[in-house]
Formats: structure tokens, sequence, C-alpha cells
């Protein structure tokens, strides 16, 4: 299920890495977290409840994240069948932060030839359902991703098109579970649960280690509360002294056997990216 650089336990080794250091004022990713002069994770307030607390968990997440601007990074993505057969498509990503609603996010393939151009737009929102467009560059045609179909494969992978959007705190509940060893490090376990009735989800319980919040596993459940997938992080890597992002995810699909490996190379923040850059017309231009 894990990735063969992580432990026998199934979490990454991180020997050698001090992840418990204070946070720095003054410092210098789905799908990663920053490093804020914020109260400690491990905290609890007198009488916080197990849903105050994963709210707060939630809420400390996202805002260690806020301020990157922009960034762009390519991406290799190996799906592998049961049989343990591998297909590899290379991509590029981009991704814009909006002030006061969710990031803008483009995803372009350049290989191989049959899916060159194909191109992934999505809007994520902070209160209302997020918006995705798929151009087809055999069609010449861009395609809405309807709510009721967000749950379906983006591009014969075990991700979902729900899975390509980054995620916004009200979009959830949050309910605290516990904390446990991960590897090296202590990770604390939450709950969370989609608002939205179309979600592919009724649950997602996930591990983040206490000092960096950085998220490490995460298990999605089905509608039927059976546990469908597990999403691993590994080779977490900090950019601009603040920004975590992890260099690869392994999504596992308990139920086909077939996994999906994503490989992140190449990060670079504030290229100074345009909003008009992620437009439906623009997404006819991809190249």
């Amino acid at each position: 299920m894990f990735p063969d650089h992580e432990t026998a336990t199934g979490w990454p080794s991180v020997h050698g890495r001090k992840n418990d250091r204070p946070c720095r004022r003054g410092g210098g990713l789905a799908f990663a977290l920053a490093c804020l002069c914020l109260p400690s994770v491990g905290a609890v307030a007198e009488e916080e409840t197990p849903e105050e607390k994963g709210l707060r968990i939630a809420r400390e997440s996202s805002a260690r994240n806020d301020g990157f601007g922009d960034f762009t990074a390519a991406m290799t993505m190996v799906l592998r069948d049961r049989q343990g057969r591998e297909s590899v498509r290379q991509m590029r990503f981009k991704v814009l932060e909006v002030p006061g609603d969710g990031d803008r996010s483009l995803f372009v393939f350049d290989q191989p030839r049959d899916v060159q151009g194909t191109a992934l737009l999505t809007h994520a929102h902070v209160n209302t359902q997020d918006d995705q467009w798929l151009y087809l560059p055999a069609l010449k045609r861009v395609k809405r991703i309807s709510a009721s179909r967000r749950s379906g494969s983006f591009m014969g992978s075990e991700f979902s098109y729900e899975d390509m959007s980054s995620p916004e705190v009200d979009e959830y509940t949050y309910k605290y579970l516990r904390d446990e060893p991960c590897g090296d490090l202590m990770c604390t376990v939450t709950e969370q649960i989609p608002l939205d009735e179309k979600s592919g989800y009724s649950r997602k319980v996930t591990w983040q280690d206490i000092g960096e919040l950085r998220v490490w596993k995460m298990e999605l459940y089905d509608r039927r509360d059976s546990h469908l997938k597990t999403l691993t992080f590994v080779n977490y890597q900090q950019y601009l002294d603040r920004y975590w992002r992890a260099e690869e995810q392994t999504m596992v699909n308990h139920l086909t056997g077939a996994s999906t490996v994503l490989r992140w190379t190449d990060f670079q923040f504030g290229r100074g990216i345009d909003e008009s850059e992620f437009t439906q017309t623009a997404l006819r231009r991809v190249r």
C-alpha cells in the first residue's frame, strides 16, 4: 500500500530532520502547510470538545498555507493496475491564490501524445461548490464537470475530480479523534465529513504531524462508509522557509487494487501569474 521508501509500519522515516522546531517570526502544500507562530495543536483549551478541536486544527492548517501567492510545478502521473502494469503521463501545474475565495488551478497534459493538450481548470470556492472544466483538444471543446460527476475518475487515475480541487475549511465538519505515533513523528488524527451531499466520500480520516501539520496519510470512505482509498504523502520539502510540499503522493484503491502515484518536481513560487490565465477562454489556448 505504501511506497518502498517508507518504514515497515507504513509511515515515512524522518531521521535527521528536526520536525518539531518552534515557529520563527519573520521566517522567509491536496496538498501542503506552512509554519506560523500559532498555538500548538497539542494545547487543548479547557472544555474544548472533539468537534471544536478538530475545527481548530483545520483552521490552523489552512492558515499555515496562506500567502503563497502563486506557484508552478511539473508532475509525473504513474497509473498502475491490479497486475502492476504501468502507464505514465507528464503534466504541468499552476495555481493562483485568490483572496476571499478558493484557489485557481490548472493541470495541462504534455505526454503521451493521445492526451497532449488536455487540461483541467478548477475554481475552488469557500462557501459554494467548486467549478471545474475539462478541455479536450481532439474535440476542441471545453466540458464542464457537473457536481454529480466530480466523484468520477480523473483521466483514468485513482484520483477523482473532487480530489484535484483545493479543499476549503468550510466544506467539512470536523472531529478530533486522537494523537498517535506515525513513524518518527507524533500525529494528530482527525475526521472530516463533507457538507456537500454530492461528494463521493462520506468521510475522510487524516493523519498530520503535530509539529508542522503536514498531511502524511488520508483514508477516504465511500458513501456506504466503506474504506475505499488511502492517500499517502512522502518526501516533504520546504520552500521560502515556510511552505511544505510533498514530492510524492500515492492513492491506492482498495476495491480495484489499482493505484496512482503523483511525483512533483520543479516547484517555483512567485511567478507573477495573472488571473486571466485561469479562464475558459484561456483554457482553449493552452499549449
